[in-house]
């Protein structure tokens, strides 16, 4: 009895329900931001009236509704504050829009001009690699804003985003660093936040005195980002004793420097669907983070200092990779957790995930047509949503960490993948299992390589010895994805466009369906029962109740009407003899070919024989 009592405990306890209601925010503030890549300044300033004029109304609505009416106060005044963030998002999105389309550079971006250009890097370069490319890069991929334009004599001073393009020179920038350099101006892909193209014909040089955007000393760029850049650049050279492999995979893991990887390395993660792993991300970030909150509890810190010290380290973290889309996306939500346990609420990932997304749309709404932003949104999402369910399902005899190795890979995967086919359309059949064996070597990679990082400086032999560690590990990872990738079948090809994502997202929803199929064969059993049992109810009524022509009737005479005298009706299990326990005794008087109409005497009804009169 007390074993059952234990049982059934867990049953009556309250279950904790998903707050959802931050995901209409979240949406409204995506789509307007989305909405913002593409309309014009003026449609913008319409779109935006439209949403305050709605949400005026709402409260409106809010403010008369009656106290009986308390859910739908609550349901109007959430979408009236949905429709207010959107309409800021509209309004931040309307800057950027009036620089493509309207002024003086719009004009000299449709018109290609060469232009001299004072800017000030806000990304780290990111490298132009050629298929089958191997060596240094040639071409780099620069975020940069424009502080001063020079335009056939004519200068402009604005402060508009753009990226360079540029050769040799281009990759030793650092985010916040002056520069100023030439080329010509072209338009950029459609959807993208960007105001223009510069392709740069020189390389980076220092800013005049005499240029009105010039600082002091702004040539080399903030002070920590030169440390940061330092810092990348020695990890990189005190990983040089390793491998090949792990020489290049280390660095990516740790610090995001990709700059050593190797191209066959590269192109066999990308196969396997294991690049996340090739660049610091949001796992990355969470590790950090968790790490941190760990050792300062343990030092018997209280809630609050504990939570501010692992801010501080996750700060610096993020300054050490770059203010990437994906570790700032990462940073956030980190940063709102903590500050939700500091306060003594945990368990809300869902809400965590759309005050970051509400959060860094409204700082800056050209993520919402980012790709990288939106893999990242819907792995967490994934995480979130499908993996406590997924771990669940788990038997209770395999270890809790073994259940999340497999589901959270799995979870990120199966929302994360009819993106990827619209962006690459091929399927990676051993992508889920090749993360999940890579999943347990993940973590010491990132914590003792990031741990190294400092002591490059202070203690080079301690940091020789947890790179090796450390290297032991990413050697291990770059074993995996080649190994996977070297498989038969290892890339499929996958229908292109719509129809692909459609394809992707039905595999998905059966390969979650198979997943919880197998490890609860039991509850498919009786889910496989109770199916059966609301298919013998349906049939049983459809037996019943004919209906022809809007009005009910009886039987048609090739269907047998059963005998009363069998004690049951239709498809249950006490019938005699007959298909499908259906009973068929009947008395042979009345044959089943023809039933005999009611005016009719009962000696006629037997004798007549078919067709006859």
């Amino acid at each position: 009895m007390r074993g059952e009592e234990e049982s059934t405990a867990p049953a009556d306890a309250p279950r904790r329900r998903t707050d959802v209601r931050l995901g209409l925010p979240a949406l409204l503030v995506w789509g307007t931001a989305v909405a913002g890549v593409w309309l014009t300044p003026g449609m913008l300033a319409l779109l935006c009236s439209i949403l305050l004029v709605l949400a005026v109304v709402l409260l409106a609505m809010s403010a008369r509704a009656r106290k009986p009416w308390a859910r739908r106060r609550s349901f109007l005044t959430t979408t009236a504050v949905a429709l207010m963030l959107a309409a800021a998002a509209a309004a931040h999105s309307a800057v950027p829009s009036s620089q493509r389309h309207d002024g003086p550079l719009a004009e000299a971006v449709a018109s290609g001009k060469s232009v001299v250009a004072v800017l000030e890097i806000t990304g780290s370069p990111r490298a132009l690699t050629l298929p089958g490319q191997a060596g240094t890069p040639e071409r780099w991929s620069v975020p940069a804003r424009t502080e001063e334009m020079t335009v056939s004599g004519n200068v402009i001073r604005t402060r508009a985003e753009l990226v360079v393009m540029g050769g040799r020179g281009w990759n030793n920038v650092v985010p916040g660093q002056m520069v100023r350099t030439a080329g010509k101006l072209r338009s950029p892909e459609p959807a993208q936040q960007e105001a223009a193209i510069l392709a740069a014909s020189m390389a980076p040089g220092a800013v005049a005195a005499g240029d009105a955007s010039a600082a002091a000393d702004s040539d080399a760029g903030p002070i920590w980002q030169v440390v940061a850049k330092e810092l990348r650049g020695r990890y990189v050279a005190a990983a040089s004793f390793l491998a090949p492999d792990p020489r290049g995979l280390l660095p990516g893991m740790v610090t995001g420097d990709t700059s050593a990887l190797d191209e066959g390395l590269n192109a066999a993660m990308k196969t396997v669907g294991m690049t996340h792993l090739t660049a610091v991300s949001g796992a990355n970030c969470s590790l950090v983070l968790g790490a941190l909150l760990v050792a300062a509890r343990s030092l018997r810190l209280p809630r609050l200092p504990a939570a501010g010290l692992a801010l501080a380290g996750l700060g610096m973290f993020v300054v050490l990779v770059g203010p990437d889309a994906s570790v700032l996306r990462a940073a956030l939500m980190g940063s709102i957790a903590i500050a939700s346990l500091a306060g003594g609420r945990v368990g809300r990932g869902l809400s965590f995930l759309c005050l970051a997304v509400i959060g860094l749309l409204l700082i800056d709404p050209g993520l919402a047509a980012s790709f990288g932003f939106l893999l990242s949104v819907l792995a967490t999402l994934g995480i979130i949503v499908l993996g406590p369910p997924m771990m669940e399902w788990t038997p209770a005899v395999v270890p809790r960490w073994a259940a999340a190795a497999w589901a959270v890979p799995l979870s990120a995967q199966l929302l994360c993948g009819p993106v990827i086919v619209l962006l690459q359309p091929q399927f990676s059949t051993y992508s889920l299992l090749a993360n999940m064996v890579a999943a347990p070597l993940v973590a010491p990679v990132t914590l003792l390589g990031t741990a190294a990082v400092p002591l490059v400086l202070w203690l080079p032999w301690l940091a020789t010895a947890l790179i090796a560690v450390a290297g032991t590990f990413s050697a291990g990872v770059a074993g995996i994805a080649r190994t996977a990738a070297g498989l038969p079948g290892a890339s499929l090809p996958w229908p292109e466009g719509p129809f692909g994502l459609v394809t992707m997202v039905l595999l998905s929803v059966l390969t979650l369906a198979g997943v919880w199929a197998a490890v609860r064969p039991r509850q498919l059993v009786r889910l496989v029962f109770a199916l059966h049992a609301r298919t013998v109810v349906l049939l049983e009524f459809a037996e019943r109740n004919v209906v022809t022509g809007g009005k009910r009737s009886p039987l048609p005479a090739r269907f047998p009407r059963p005998a009363r005298r069998c004690g049951v009706r239709g498809l249950e299990a006490g019938a005699g003899r007959g298909r499908l326990r259906h009973c068929t005794r009947i008395s042979g008087r009345n044959p089943p070919w023809r039933l005999p109409k009611p005016h009719e005497p009962k000696r006629r009804r037997r004798m007549l024989p078919p067709g006859g009169t």
